[in-house]
């Protein structure tokens, strides 16, 4: 057996030239350079231990990338990476001007479906076999590689559902660990526990009721078995389902005991798994937390109170409510507009329901939002976590979008907190008795204020705040990035020409005091973190147009491109709304 056989992988070609008896080694190095590589950067780490040995088969036995794979969400491509010309690269994995942490079509020819969000692969995967079929090709093959978690998911299901009406050349490869970033949830998980168990007869057997050839389930860890299993599906036509059990985060000890955390653990000791310590004393709470507690802390006083996520319980932190009172906090799985339409249907029995859902997952529910919520003015409490430039995630995360999406739409009120003082007092103000929906959005990572559990105060709809008097130009901003503004201020020599007034409320706008800003001041800069185009500053602009004042308006935000992954820092300054770019900005007036 030859040594070291992944150093000499450079692409599936040189895979599929390795006697089958060598895949286990390769197999164990793989997993090992993944460990060795992530244990330093960071980056997700169970997902990719999980599916090694499928990896490794599906490009041995497959012709990639002629044949076409699509992994699902992309969490567990990392191995694909390395096997495909990444290897000696993958190291810059998530980091600014380096690889993507998801598959991108623009990054290798290997990567043939961009992914990020959940429950796409079996639609775009179909949507080639098609197109494969229209071009005369009926050999290609077509693979999707989805999770039991991703399968739940309602797209999934439309593409499950219009495949088994084809006669598409199609292979759906459900990895089935019972986990997606938090356990599971659902029948459709008790439904697949129970086939892996043998308590489901085979005649009961869903999947093949909707006309897929299905086998399995089979261990997803006997490369052996796996490649014997692909080679016979490869020599049958039609849409195929194959059911492979897998354990995420497998090879770590410590990632297979706690398959949460180590999903993606940050810095951690390859050899024994543990965590790197981080020192968290006398730092400000993450912003998750604060709505996590405050959450908890307002069920405890009112018990209309109903707090819904879609799959994201820990990341949220509702989970704190989860715990307590497991009958009134739900995670509904990765399903964004049920989870909408449900606190829809709840807010329309008197519920006070705080919808818990990631900025950019929230894109997923956009009609919901419309049609379910804000055309009956059901006064559902939306808790737009990750909102902003996220990091090392990318284009597919950042939640930078959503005031201009929702901006637009009739009954819906928009806030942004600039601390964690007003988060709390925001949720506090949200359940009395308010009679519209509300879309609350708050960072990524940490706050500015250590001691930020203080007596609720209630928030004055529509009303924006002066935080500092100047004398010349006006400075507008909306949520915590407004915190950056401030300490660029602190650092001009000319401080007194400059107001800066906290926009909480991005709609409402308080119109009189815009009325008086107009008048009062020779120019106006706003700054959000969100995108220029449609967002907090070109309202100011419609104010301003609409009302016909004559005065110079700038609008600070995310330029109008999807931005690439790197830390936030990073991104900020690439957008030129971190502080220091801020201060040049702000010299030159």
């Amino acid at each position: 057996m030859p040594e070291n056989i992944l150093s000499k992988i450079d692409d599936p070609k040189s895979l599929r030239k390795l006697d089958l008896a060598d895949l286990p080694a390769l197999a164990t190095e793989l997993r090992e350079f993944i460990i060795d590589v992530v244990s330093v950067k960071e980056g997700h780490l169970g997902a990719s231990l999980g599916v090694v040995e499928l990896t490794i088969a599906l490009h041995y036995v497959f012709n990639t990338p002629e044949d076409l794979l699509v992994w699902d969400v992309g969490h567990q491509a990392y191995g694909h990476k390395i096997l495909t010309g990444r290897r000696n690269i993958f190291d810059t994995n998530r980091q600014l001007n380096g690889i993507s942490g998801f598959p991108k079509r623009t990054e290798s020819e290997f990567d043939t479906f961009g992914v990020g969000h959940s429950s796409t692969s079996i639609s775009a995967a179909l949507g080639m076999a098609m197109a494969s079929a229209l071009n005369g090709n009926f050999d290609k093959h077509h693979i999707a590689v989805i999770g039991d978690a991703s399968i739940a998911s309602g797209m999934a299901f439309e593409g499950l559902n219009h495949a088994g009406v084809t006669d598409a050349n199609l292979l759906v490869i459900l990895n089935d660990n019972a986990i997606g970033i938090d356990p599971a949830v659902g029948a459709l998980k008790n439904y697949f526990t129970a086939v892996k168990e043998g308590k489901n007869p085979r005649q009961n057997n869903m999947i093949k009721s909707l006309n897929f050839d299905y086998s399995g389930p089979i261990d997803g860890h006997d490369i052996f078995g796996l490649i014997k299993e692909l080679r016979r599906l490869k020599r049958k036509k039609g849409p195929k389902f194959l059911h492979i059990i897998t354990t995420k985060g497998k090879g770590l000890k410590k990632a297979e005991e706690n398959q949460v955390k180590y999903h993606a653990p940050g810095k951690f000791d390859k050899l024994t798994g543990e965590l790197a310590i981080q020192q968290e004393n006398g730092l400000p709470a993450k912003f998750q937390d604060v709505f996590g507690l405050t959450l908890l802390d307002l069920a405890r006083k009112n018990k209309k109170i109903i707090g819904i996520t879609p799959a994201m319980p820990t990341g949220s932190s509702l989970k704190y409510m989860m715990d307590e009172f497991p009958e009134r906090a739900f995670d509904v799985g990765i399903a964004e507009q049920h989870a909408v339409t449900l606190s829809a249907g709840m807010a329309t029995q008197g519920m006070v329901v705080y919808c818990n859902i990631y900025s950019t997952f929230l894109q997923r529910a956009y009609d919901q939002v419309i049609h379910d919520v804000a055309l009956q003015n059901l006064p559902v409490i939306f808790c737009l976590d990750r909102a902003g430039l996220v990091g090392e995630d990318g284009a597919t995360h950042h939640g930078v979008f959503d005031i201009a999406f929702l901006r637009c739409i009739p009954n819906l009120t928009i806030y942004a907190p600039l601390n964690e003082i007003a988060l709390r007092n925001i949720l506090y103000t949200a359940q009395l008795d308010l009679k519209n929906p509300i879309a609350i959005r708050y960072p990524r990572g940490r706050g500015v204020i250590t001691n930020w559990e203080v007596d609720y105060t209630e928030i004055q709809i529509g009303k924006a705040n002066q935080l500092r008097k100047g004398n010349k130009h006006a400075i507008l901003t909306t949520g915590f990035i407004g915190n950056a503004m401030s300490k660029a201020i602190d650092e001009l020599p000319n401080q007194s020409d400059f107001s800066h007034y906290d926009f909480g409320f991005i709609k409402p706008l308080d119109e009189r005091l815009l009325h008086h800003i107009c008048e009062n001041y020779q120019r106006i800069t706003t700054l959000e973190e969100g995108t220029i185009s449609g967002g907090f500053g070109s309202s100011i602009a419609e104010f301003v147009s609409r009302h016909k004042y004559k005065i110079d308006l700038q609008i600070l935000g995310v330029p109008d491109k999807f931005i690439e992954h790197g830390t936030v820092e990073e991104l900020h300054r690439y957008s030129r709304i971190n502080k220091e770019s801020l201060v040049e900005i702000l010299q030159t007036y």
